[in-house]
């Protein structure tokens, strides 16, 4: 048997939203294993879907470079959102997203690349500044993506400067149509990504395991009800299609028309952009992604619950 610590029913809570006493029981059920616990916590009725990033916490910014056919989208953490606010910081993340345009979004290579007008690569450049603003911060994570004929869109929800602010999106459109007309249609996905944060572009990019998980919680919920088998079966295969219907970013309503899906919106679109137009991918960085900032008293609290 597992021991259920503290730290554990901590990291459950924040990632279900369910109650102490309630992250306990499913730790204790499921032997310590919090995926299985937030999937045993769903089957009760106690949760509601959880994601992995959970409630987060982490200061810097998240800066977006695009040109024509291709955009990056970083991340660059520091310890306060003081920080995010000097001008020098603000510059070095225009800087760092720059360099990693250069690089197709390439994480290893940007951090080794040139920074613009120093003589050191981007990751020495980065700790010189650590120094003189005198806080810790890293380059977390970079992305990019391209497309052969068409445009990449980019939007920064909470900008504190064009290309900086909290939420980057970045919208692949394949089309050999209008490229005006093509870049604004992306930038409204990417703005309908921001508001509702996809975990795919389609069913068939969805990870089968995903599929297979959700599936499963759903059949307890289905036995559960006490519903005969069949009617049980239709059940889940009903919710699944509302599952992709919630996750899937071309099954989703389009937030800028909700009378239609996004695919349906992009498909419309095509005939006022003058040739097929296609969604090929997107990137959403939103600042502090899977980041947690240590919350010591809460922690304390919760050990203090009896028999943790």
């Amino acid at each position: 048997m597992a021991q259920i610590t503290a730290a554990l029913v901590k990291d459950l809570r924040e990632k279900s939203g369910a109650g102490m006493m309630d992250c306990k029981k499913a730790l204790t059920e499921c032997d310590g294993d919090v995926e299985n616990a937030i999937d045993w916590l769903r089957q009760k009725g106690l949760a509601s879907a959880a994601k992995k990033s959970g409630r987060v916490a982490a200061e810097g910014l998240v800066g977006f470079a695009a040109e024509g056919n291709k955009g990056v989208v970083i991340e660059l953490n520091a310890e306060t959102d003081f920080v995010s606010r000097n001008e020098a910081f603000q510059d070095m993340v225009s800087g760092v997203a720059n360099v990693a345009l250069s690089n197709d979004g390439d994480f290893d290579k940007t951090k080794v690349a040139a920074f613009p007008g120093s003589d050191k690569n981007v990751e020495e450049f980065i700790t010189e500044m650590v120094g003189s603003i005198g806080e810790n911060m890293n380059l977390r994570r970079t992305g990019g993506l391209s497309v052969n004929s068409g445009v990449v869109s980019a939007y920064m929800h909470g900008a504190l400067k064009p290309g900086l602010g909290k939420i980057g999106v970045l919208v692949a459109v394949e089309s050999d149509g209008d490229v005006d007309k093509l870049a604004a249609l992306g930038k409204q996905v990417a703005m309908h990504v921001a508001a509702t944060n996809p975990e795919s572009l389609d069913r068939d990019s969805l990870p089968q395991e995903v599929i297979d998980r959700e599936r499963n919680v759903l059949i307890e919920q289905a036995k559960a009800s006490g519903k005969p088998q069949e009617i049980a079966e239709k059940m889940v295969e009903g919710r699944i299609r509302k599952f992709y219907q919630e996750v899937c970013l071309l099954e989703q309503d389009f937030v800028m028309d909700t009378d239609k899906t996004v695919g349906k919106a992009v498909e419309e679109a095509a005939k006022d952009i003058g040739s097929d137009v296609k969604v090929t991918g997107f990137l959403r960085f939103a600042l502090g992604d899977g980041i947690e900032k240590q919350e010591e008293d809460y922690a304390a609290e919760v050990a203090a619950m009896a028999g943790v």
